[in-house]
């Protein structure tokens, strides 16, 4: 199958393993919110076990710097696309209503991205994603 659009997760490149996992989770929960259409159909094995419905779409996993991640979050911004966004700082807060919180302390001029997830028309995402490289 083929899609016009694209997901992508840009991450910085200097986060510790378990971070970048925590952060992966965390933003593809914030598209899938957006993009409830994206959830496919529930898993079955071969015994009959049930398993939960997965994304019906690949997820690319990108890699950027401090500074590239900080253009992309901008450019998102600017073309109107809204993205999943998560900070520095709500690695330090243990749960929903203290990320919320610690996130509004930051305007895009000052906010620690450390990650980024979006889905849009897949031009858009290249052109948005720019300087982000395939995750290793």
């Amino acid at each position: 199958m083929v899609f016009d659009t694209k997901f992508a997760i840009v991450l910085r490149d200097d986060l510790a393993v378990w971070q970048k996992l925590n952060v992966t989770a965390f933003l593809t929960s914030g598209v899938v919110a957006q993009f409830p259409d994206i959830i496919g159909e529930p898993y079955r094995d071969r015994a009959g076990n049930l398993y939960n419905p997965l994304s019906i779409q690949p997820v690319i996993v990108l890699s950027a710097d401090g500074p590239t991640l900080n253009s992309i979050h901008r450019k998102a911004l600017e073309r109107g696309v809204t993205a999943s966004a998560y900070v520095e700082e709500m690695f330090a807060t243990g749960f929903d209503a203290a990320n919320r919180a610690v996130f509004a302390e930051f305007g895009p001029e000052d906010a620690k991205i450390v990650g980024i997830a979006l889905r849009a028309d897949k031009k858009l995402v290249d052109k948005i994603t720019k300087g982000a490289r395939m995750h290793a």
